[in-house]
């Protein structure tokens, strides 16, 4: 009965540790953190601004790949129509 009774301690401490670690992982945080800590606004904002500077340089290195592929190709690139203004 003993046995038993340390072995279900054991699985409920495990559990809650198990949830504390891997919802800190999940949000990105050291693992001993804690795992209500909100953050700040500044690192909400700063948080943010990396995500949109990376989105931002995957797409312009998409777009130069696609440039690259598309001189190499050897295809004429569009002109735009010549618009002039009436005299």
């Amino acid at each position: 009965m003993k046995r038993i009774k340390s072995m279900i301690f054991g699985l409920i401490v495990g559990i809650l540790l198990g949830l504390w670690f891997g919802f800190n992982l999940g949000k990105e945080r050291p693992v001993f953190s804690n795992p209500f800590d909100e953050g700040t606004f500044q690192d909400t904002i700063k948080q943010t601004g990396e995500e949109l500077i990376e989105k931002s340089g995957e797409v312009l290195e998409k777009s130069g790949q696609a440039l690259q592929r598309r001189t190499q190709d050897e295809e004429p690139l569009p002109l735009p129509p010549e618009n002039h203004p009436p005299r």
